[in-house]
């Protein structure tokens, strides 16, 4: 099997293309992102199973997989191969507007594989947004702000997210953007769980069911059962953030399992894209049902409909001025054509203190262009062609 091999450094780590890059990068890049060092970071070439060779040839083993994302090591042939297919065929399908089949076959299979009727999803494209998503669909269903949280907890980087991140390197330039709506207790403690959730106004728990990046630091055993016993008591929901642990990392398809229990929502990142940006949160279907359905608009058709009366109320309104040299338009987009640069202007001048946010277009910018948002109140469009009328006369 390739790409199972052991070590082989033949330059000084991080080697000289990898200082060189190193530089670059940081005249670029902010410096929040990547850790220059020293040392500097490496800069890796491509990766085959377990290994990876950096820019200077070197080849080394990920013991890490990037974080955990690299869940099938890197370029599986079957990974590479679908990709390299999918990229023939479509690359964007407009998501929750036009979906492609691939995610509804990318939901199904993680409704099949997940416990507990954990069945409706929203997929984002990192952790830390599935963790956003959870905790939104909390407030929905529970109308209850208040979030229980870990000492040492990590959850990400997005402000809701964030609010529930322990270290307070993360959180501290940013306190004055966020809810301040998690209390946190000492991971592990299911009593100082319960008291804290006796308040009332608690509407989620969140928890890793392993602490990632807080030192892989494991809860005693019945932890996570009882903080399943604390949720249903309180009124809350239990959300495991298990975008490090699960999808088979701990032997289960999720850490939960391990005690039996099934939270109510499970936020799920890394491993879920092989290395690529793809996360979801995914919850009991009741749950879920609590979100507005997606109403679509229908703009474009709207569009083609109310601009037609539009174009029709400023013909008649607009016809007999003799300061009109032509009128057309499609759809929303409407064009009155003026005979004088000077009036134009003037009218726009005019119309802007009337309230109206009219464009000049053209030459001269005789023609006011009248471009409004599609899903503008049809009372709006009468009113415009009344004023119109009025101050072209």
């Amino acid at each position: 099997m390739t790409g199972q091999d052991l070590p082989r450094i033949t330059t000084e780590v991080p080697g000289p293309r990898s200082r060189a890059l190193a530089e670059r990068l940081a005249r670029v890049e902010c410096p929040e992102v990547t850790f220059q060092g020293p040392p500097a970071p490496l800069f890796w070439a491509r990766g085959r199973g377990a290994n990876l060779w950096d820019v200077d040839g070197n080849r080394f083993v990920d013991t890490s997989a990037g974080f955990g994302a690299a869940a099938l090591g890197y370029a599986h042939p079957a990974l590479a191969e679908a990709l390299r297919a999918q990229a023939g065929e479509l690359q964007h399908a407009l998501g929750d507007v036009f979906p492609a089949e691939r995610k509804l076959l990318l939901l199904e299979a993680l409704a099949r594989v997940l416990p507990g009727g954990l069945g409706h999803a929203i997929l984002s494209s990192s952790g830390s947004d599935a963790v956003e998503s959870a905790l939104k669909t909390a407030l929905v269903a529970t109308g209850k702000p208040a979030v229980i949280a870990f000492e040492g907890a990590y959850h990400g980087l997005g402000l809701g997210a964030l609010d529930a991140t322990w270290r307070d390197d993360f959180r501290r330039p940013f306190l004055a953007r966020l809810a301040g709506q998690t209390r946190f207790v000492p991971f592990g403690d299911a009593d100082a769980a319960r008291r804290a959730a006796c308040a009332g106004d608690v509407g989620a728990i969140l928890f890793e069911p392993i602490q990632g990046r807080g030192g892989l630091v494991f809860p005693p055993r019945g932890f996570v059962a009882a903080l399943r016993e604390i949720a249903d008591e309180a009124g809350a929901l239990l959300i495991a953030d298990e975008v490090y642990t699960g999808l088979g990392r701990t032997g289960r398809w999720l850490a939960c399992e391990h005690e039996g229990v099934v939270p109510d929502l499970v936020a799920l990142g890394k491993a879920l894209g092989g290395g690529f940006p793809l996360s979801a949160c995914v919850g009991r279907p009741e749950l879920m049902r609590r979100w507005p359905a997606s109403r679509g608009e229908a703009l474009v058709q709207r569009a083609d409909e109310v601009g037609a009366r539009w174009l029709a109320r400023l013909g008649k309104q607009l016809g007999a001025s003799p300061r009109v040299r032509a009128l057309r338009g499609r759809g929303l987009l409407v064009a009155v054509e003026l005979d004088d640069a000077a009036f134009a202007r003037a009218l726009g001048a005019r119309l802007l203190r009337a309230g109206w946010v009219v464009l000049g277009e053209g030459p001269e910018n005789r023609t006011l262009a009248l471009t409004p948002p599609l899903d503008v109140a049809e009372r709006l469009l009468d009113a415009c062609a009344v004023v119109l009328a009025e101050l072209c006369e």
